[in-house]
């Protein structure tokens, strides 16, 4: 008897083991914090490889570019050049942020793009009737314990605030990012894994989440190693909004400076896990926009050096088409201003302003370089009179240090104005944003920041 005891107890511990395994615990903190990957980075499964400084520039205007187009397109309600217009090359190069989490129980392991303007969370998904070619393991819904179906009666599927269908009984969802490109699926829940380091994984239930099994002419990378994409807007499908009580509607990041460390990944931080910066911090309300997934901003004016330009109320305003403005964007690397805001071209008179600051220095201003900037100078390496840039907001000044205002090309001895003329919107873009607390609260509905050494907030 003692020996079927000591089966039985082995037998037991076993079972055990193999529950242990395949149903494992879950929490629900008031914060967690994410790697942010520039998709440049050594740690990027899109490392293109040890670029040149110009190199990686050149590639941050073609995103920038290719991010501007996009969003005009998708923001205009009456524009001219139809969604479907939008290149697949033009989807590819929209996104520059990633992050690494698990779905599913056992966790499937899957880089989802990082979307700020974007709602739905979603991956590739078996069993499939039509998927991109991935070269990491697709996530399988059949294959994970804690999966289920979203229930049709589910708010997001039914009633006048739907944000999906019901088919057949199942809650579906179709996104088309025009040019034929467009993922289909199923609305699900599952439980995510949220690896920040090696010693923190925080896992979280109850995720609604897109099961795309039907992915046509969608091309994210050329290795096929992105499953998809993770919305942070103001949309309630985002993740942000679903982890409300989790977070307090509140996440955060500091990007370290794009010329440093070859693009060292940042820190997205969620709740709880946000720092207080130790200097204060400066605040600006959001505009409230229906229907509109992006962090609007009420820019009132804009300075170069201590000169400020002085434009006229209503200069930065939406128009009723829903074109025009100005918002942040961690995606749009290089910031924009509109050729016609409101019968204003802001780029040309900014950078005007530049341009009219530098020739009282009596600088040699030089002419096409291949960064594409179209304001550089030649300069001496013991210059250093270079000037800030302040976006005066609604309640505070963002001021951009001088070091994030231009791109230096130390090696030829120029630097250039890093800005972008834009086509519909102005944009805070990433470049401006380097060695900033940003802090999006939506229960004050307000943007925070705050100057910081990004390269200390480690993950």
């Amino acid at each position: 008897m003692a020996g079927v005891s000591s089966i039985l107890d082995i037998t037991l511990f076993l079972c055990l083991i193999t529950i242990s395994a395949f149903h494992p615990t879950y929490s629900e903190p008031n914060g967690f914090s994410l790697k942010l990957i520039p998709r440049d980075a050594p740690e990027s499964p899109l490392y293109p490889g040890n670029l040149t400084l110009l190199e990686r520039i050149q590639r941050m205007i073609k995103f920038s570019e290719a991010r501007s187009h996009y969003l005009d397109l998708i923001s205009s309600s009456n524009s001219t050049v139809g969604i479907d217009n939008i290149s697949l090359t033009l989807l590819r190069d929209n996104f520059f942020y990633m992050v690494q989490v698990g779905i599913g129980s056992p966790a499937t392991l899957v880089f989802l793009l990082l979307d700020t303007g974007g709602s739905l969370i979603w991956t590739q998904c078996k069993p499939c009737q039509n998927c991109y070619i991935q070269a990491t393991p697709i996530y399988d819904s059949t294959q994970s314990w804690s999966y289920r179906k979203l229930a049709c009666n589910h708010p997001f599927c039914q009633g006048p605030r739907a944000l999906y269908q019901c088919v057949n009984d199942e809650c579906v969802y179709n996104i088309n990012y025009g040019g034929g490109a467009l993922t289909r699926g199923i609305a699900s829940i599952e439980i995510f894994t949220f690896p920040f380091n090696i010693t923190t994984t925080v896992r979280i239930a109850d995720i609604v989440f897109g099961c795309s099994n039907v992915n046509r002419n969608i091309q994210f990378a050329k290795n096929g190693v992105i499953s998809g994409v993770l919305g942070l807007s103001l949309n309630p499908d985002s993740l942000l909004s679903q982890l409300a009580d989790q977070t307090q509607r509140r996440f955060s990041y500091c990007l370290v400076p794009f010329t440093e460390a070859q693009m060292a990944p940042s820190v997205v931080r969620f709740g709880d896990d946000i720092p207080a910066p130790p200097g204060g911090i400066s605040t600006t309300p959001f505009v409230t926009r229906p229907g509109s997934p992006f962090y609007n901003l009420n820019l009132l004016d804009i300075s170069v050096g201590s000169r400020k330009l002085g434009f006229p109320p209503g200069t930065f305003a939406y128009s009723q088409s829903g074109t025009r403005g100005f918002f942040i964007d961690s995606g749009a690397l290089i910031s924009q201003l509109d050729q016609n805001a409101n019968g204003r071209n802001t780029y040309r008179e900014v950078i005007g302003a530049f341009q009219n600051y530098y020739d009282s220095l009596h600088l040699t201003r030089i002419g096409r370089v291949p960064e594409g900037f179209q304001l550089c100078y030649s300069y001496a390496p013991q210059f250093n009179q270079f000037a800030s840039v302040t976006y005066h907001f609604e309640g505070s000044n963002y001021v951009v240090d001088p070091r994030y205002v231009n791109f230096y090309n130390h090696e030829a001895g120029y630097f250039c104005v890093a800005m972008m003329p834009g086509n519909g919107k102005s944009i805070l873009g990433a470049w401006h944003q380097q060695n900033m607390r940003l802090i999006y609260d939506l229960n004050t509905n307000a943007l925070q920041f705050a100057p910081e050494i990004c390269a200390n907030d480690n993950p």
